[in-house]
């Protein structure tokens, strides 16, 4: 877990929010609960959670809207469903929608904390490849057409002599790109190439330059 762990509590019981935001606190997390779930999507820092715990029913919106709308809106941390209430189908299509686990009131505190700790590891290890893929996106964006040509042949399979052939150059062209490309991209093989360019895709959004399809 990092220092900057952030875990929201969205609950509109205040008693059974307290108690959450107390027991979590006990893993030297910063825990701030929210008493809607309105109140915890105008919340400006929301972004920083590293995992919500998230009450199914609530008055205004309920706890699969809430994530349905995180999810549009990208954020990635992990979400713990709670209900007091629940059913079969709520917590099938919570789990579909990337809820973690879903406990049902009463719930074992010891339970309870363990969750929040596995969230908060698969939350670090999410943060950690979308910082890759940006950083992939961003050594993609840096590339030339042409290098993006060469590129995308390179990520077929295809060898020097190939692709110079389908682009029309020389192969001693392809090779210059291909050196190019090894150093904007930071990488020693066409192992890590293939590896950093498909990051790097995944990073990059509908119409940005650095993808290579």
């Amino acid at each position: 877990m990092l220092e900057q762990d952030v875990v929201y509590v969205v609950e509109d019981d205040p008693v059974v929010r307290q108690s959450l935001v107390m027991l979590i606190a006990t893993l030297e997390v910063e825990v701030r609960g929210r008493a809607s779930g309105e109140d915890f999507l105008d919340d400006p820092l929301r972004a920083d959670a590293s995992c919500v715990v998230l009450d199914v029913r609530m008055p205004g919106l309920g706890g699969l809207e809430v994530q349905a709308r995180l999810n549009e809106a990208g954020v990635i941390a992990p979400v713990i469903f709670i209900t007091g209430h629940g059913d079969v189908p709520m917590a099938v299509e919570a789990m579909r929608g990337g809820a973690v686990d879903f406990l049902q009131k009463p719930f074992d505190n010891q339970i309870m904390l363990e969750r929040v700790r596995q969230a908060l590891v698969r939350n670090c290890a999410l943060r950690q490849a979308a910082r890759q893929r940006d950083i992939a996106a961003a050594r993609l964006a840096a590339l030339s057409p042409r290098e993006h040509d060469v590129l995308a042949l390179l990520v077929a399979g295809r060898m020097n002599k190939a692709i110079a052939a389908e682009l029309g150059i020389s192969a001693k062209t392809v090779e210059d790109h291909r050196a190019s490309i090894m150093r904007k991209m930071q990488v020693r093989s066409v192992a890590e190439l293939v590896r950093l360019a498909v990051d790097g895709q995944a990073g990059s959004t509908p119409g940005r330059s650095g993808t290579i399809a």
